[in-house]
C-alpha cells in the first residue's frame, strides 16, 4: 500500500478518534453539566477529596482538559483556592488514564450495539437526559471504532522500511521524541486521543515500548500544556492553576526521561504486551503524582502566585469597565431610512441583552463565594443597561418622527418595549439578586443541597431561555418563539414546585431552609420574572401567526361575561 495512503487512513482515524472524544464529553455536559459544577463546587479545602471529584469527572467527560477548564473558571470567581483546584486537576489526569485502562481493551464486539442502542436513544426520544446518553454510547462505540481504523491503517507499516531507520533515531534522541509527542499532544487538543493512539501503535508492533515511554511522558507534558493555553486569556486565579499543573507534571516528567537514561526500567512486569505496559506504565505514572505531589499543592499556589501576579486595581477593573466605554451600535446617519435605523437600534439591544446576561450569569457564583468587590463590579453594569434603555427609546422616537410604514412603527413600538422589559430584568438583578447575594455572604448563610439546586436549575434554564429569547429578536423564527413561550409555562411551574418544596422544608425543620428562606423565595420570584420578560420578545410575533390565545381562562372572557351573577 502506498505511504500516502496509509497516512491517510491514519489521518482519517485519528479525526474519527477525536470527533468521538468531544461527542462523549458533549453529551455528558449536556446531561449533566450543572450536577458537574456542583461536584466542584464543593470540594473546597479537602485535597483527597478534590482529587476524588477531579478523578471522576475526567473519566466521565473523557478529558482532564475540560475538567482543567472548569476548575479553572471555579478558582477565577473565588469558590474554589488554588490548591484545591490543583487537587482537582491531578485526580482529572488519573482519571483520564483510567479511560485509556478501560478504552484499551478490545471491546469491539460493542460497537454494534452501542451504536444501534445509542442511535435510538438519540433519534427516538425527546426527553434530555435519554437523547444525551444516547450521544454518549454513540461516542463510545466511535471511538472503539476509530482505535480498529488505527490498527487497520497502520498494520502496513510494519513492513516499511523506512519505520525502522526512524525508530532508531528517535530511540537515540529521546527529548527529541518527547518534544514531539508534546507538540502532538497540544496540537489534537486531547491526552487521551494521543496516549489510545500510541498504545495502538506500540500494540500493532510499530512502536517499540522504549521510544512508546518517551511518547508517553511527553503526551502527559503537553496535556498539561493544553489547558495552560486555553486559558491564557483568563484571569489571573483561572491562569494560575493549569500553570501550577504544568509545572508538576512537566517536573516529572522530564525527571522520568532523564532517569530513564541512567537507570534500565524493567518495563515487562508492567504487562505481556508493549500496548499493555504503556497503558499501565501510563496509570502508574499518573498514581504516583497524585501521591507524591499533592501534599504540596498549597506550596505550588505559592510559587504559581508569585510567577502569576495579581494586576493592579486599575487593570482590574478594566474588563468591568469595558462595556461602558464601547460604542453605540445606534447609527444617527442612517435615521432618514427606517429599516436600516431599526436595525440599528436591534444590534444596540442585543448588546443591551448581552450586559444584563453578563450580570445575571455569575449570580449563583455569588450566593455560594461571591466577593463584596465581585458583586459591586457586577451591579455597576446596570448604569450600562439603564443609559442603553434611555438611548434605544430615544433613537427610535426620533425616527418615528419621519416617514415609516406600518410594519416599520409596529416594529420601533416592539423594540422599544423590549428594551423596557431588558431595563426592568437588569434592575430585579442589581437591585434584588445581586442584594440578596450580598446578604447572603454578610450573614454567612449556605442554601439547603435541595434549595441550591432548584435555584440552580431556574437559574440554568433562564440563562439558555435568555439566548432563545434573542434569537427571536433577530430571527423572528416562529417556532423559536413558540419554544420561549412554552419555556415561560414550564417556568412558572418549576418556581410552584420550587415554593411548595421549600415550604416542605421549613415544615420539617430544616434549619439552612429556614434561616435562607426569604433570600430563596426572592431570589426565585425574581429569576420567573426575568423569564417572563425574556419571552415578551415572542408575543408580537405569535401575535401576528395567530398562535397567541386572547386569554389563559378556560372560558373565554364573552363566556363568563354572559353567565348570570
Amino acid at each position: 500500500m502506498q505511504f500516502s495512503i496509509i497516512l491517510l487512513h491514519l489521518a482519517g482515524a485519528v479525526m474519527l478518534l477525536l470527533w468521538a472524544v468531544r461527542m462523549v464529553r458533549t453529551g455528558v455536559e449536556r446531561a449533566c453539566g450543572p450536577a458537574l459544577r456542583d461536584a466542584l463546587r464543593q470540594t473546597r479545602g479537602a485535597r483527597v477529596r478534590s482529587a476524588g471529584v477531579g478523578t471522576v469527572l475526567a473519566v466521565l467527560l473523557q478529558s482532564s482538559t475540560a475538567v482543567a477548564i472548569l476548575a479553572a473558571g471555579f478558582a477565577a470567581s473565588g469558590m474554589v483556592p488554588v490548591s484545591a483546584g490543583l487537587a482537582i486537576l491531578l485526580g482529572a489526569d488519573l482519571g483520564s488514564a483510567l479511560v485509556v485502562q478501560v478504552l484499551s481493551f478490545d471491546l469491539s464486539w460493542l460497537v454494534p450495539a452501542l451504536i444501534l442502542v445509542g442511535g435510538a436513544m438519540f433519534l427516538k426520544f425527546e426527553a434530555r437526559g435519554i437523547k444525551q446518553g444516547g450521544r454518549i454510547l454513540m461516542g463510545i462505540a466511535f471511538v472503539l471504532l476509530s482505535l480498529h481504523m488505527i490498527g487497520e491503517a497502520t498494520a502496513p507499516m510494519r513492513q516499511s522500511t523506512l519505520l525502522p531507520l526512524v525508530i532508531s533515531y528517535l530511540r537515540a534522541d529521546y527529548f527529541t521524541a518527547f518534544a514531539a509527542a508534546a507538540l502532538f499532544t497540544w496540537l489534537i487538543h486531547s491526552s487521551v486521543a494521543a496516549i489510545l493512539l500510541f498504545v495502538t501503535l506500540a500494540a500493532q508492533g510499530v512502536l517499540p515500548v522504549e521510544v512508546g515511554l518517551f511518547f508517553l511522558l511527553g503526551a502527559n507534558c503537553g496535556g498539561a500544556l493544553i489547558a495552560v493555553w486555553l486559558t491564557r486569556g483568563e484571569p489571573v486565579e483561572a491562569r494560575r492553576v493549569p500553570l501550577g499543573n504544568l509545572i508538576f507534571r512537566g517536573t516529572a516528567a522530564l525527571a522520568a526521561l532523564f532517569a530513564l537514561q541512567a537507570v534500565a526500567f524493567p518495563t515487562d512486569v508492567f504487562g505481556a504486551t508493549e500496548g499493555r505496559q504503556l497503558v499501565n506504565l501510563h496509570l502508574a505514572f499518573n498514581l504516583a503524582l497524585v501521591i507524591c505531589c499533592l501534599p504540596f499543592t498549597g506550596m505550588m499556589e505559592k510559587l504559581v502566585t508569585l510567577l502569576i501576579a495579581d494586576r493592579p486595581a486599575a487593570k482590574a477593573a478594566e474588563g468591568t469597565d469595558l462595556m461602558s466605554r464601547r460604542t453605540s451600535a445606534l447609527d444617527r446617519t442612517v435615521m432618514r431610512t427606517p429599516g436600516l435605523a431599526l436595525a440599528s437600534a436591534t444590534r444596540e439591544l442585543l448588546r443591551m441583552g448581552e450586559v444584563v446576561e453578563v450580570m445575571l450569569r455569575p449570580v449563583m457564583d455569588f450566593f455560594d463565594a461571591g466577593t463584596t468587590n465581585q458583586i459591586l463590579q457586577a451591579r455597576k453594569l446596570d448604569d450600562e443597561v439603564n443609559r442603553a434603555h434611555t438611548e434605544i427609546k430615544l433613537y427610535i422616537a426620533e425616527v418615528n418622527r419621519g416617514s415609516m410604514t406600518a410594519a416599520e412603527a409596529q416594529r420601533g413600538i416592539e423594540l422599544t418595549d423590549f428594551a423596557i422589559n431588558l431595563e426592568r430584568a437588569g434592575d430585579i438583578v442589581a437591585k434584588n439578586l445581586l442584594v440578596l447575594t450580598q446578604e447572603l455572604r454578610d450573614k454567612n448563610l449556605r442554601f439547603s443541597g435541595d434549595g441550591w439546586s432548584e435555584l440552580s436549575g431556574l437559574h440554568n434554564r433562564v440563562m439558555a431561555n435568555m439566548q432563545l429569547a434573542f434569537n427571536v429578536l433577530v430571527s423572528s423564527d416562529l417556532d423559536s418563539a413558540r419554544q420561549l413561550v412554552v419555556e415561560k409555562e414550564r417556568m412558572r411551574k418549576l418556581e410552584r414546585m420550587s415554593h411548595d418544596r421549600h415550604l416542605k422544608r421549613l415544615q420539617s425543620g430544616m434549619s439552612q431552609s429556614i434561616d435562607t428562606s426569604d433570600i430563596h423565595l426572592e431570589a426565585v420570584r425574581a429569576l420567573k420574572e426575568i423569564n417572563s420578560l425574556m419571552a415578551s420578545v415572542a408575543y408580537p410575533l405569535l401575535t401576528q401567526s395567530g398562535d397567541l390565545l386572547e386569554s389563559r381562562l378556560a372560558r373565554g372572557v364573552d363566556a363568563l361575561a354572559a353567565t348570570p351573577a
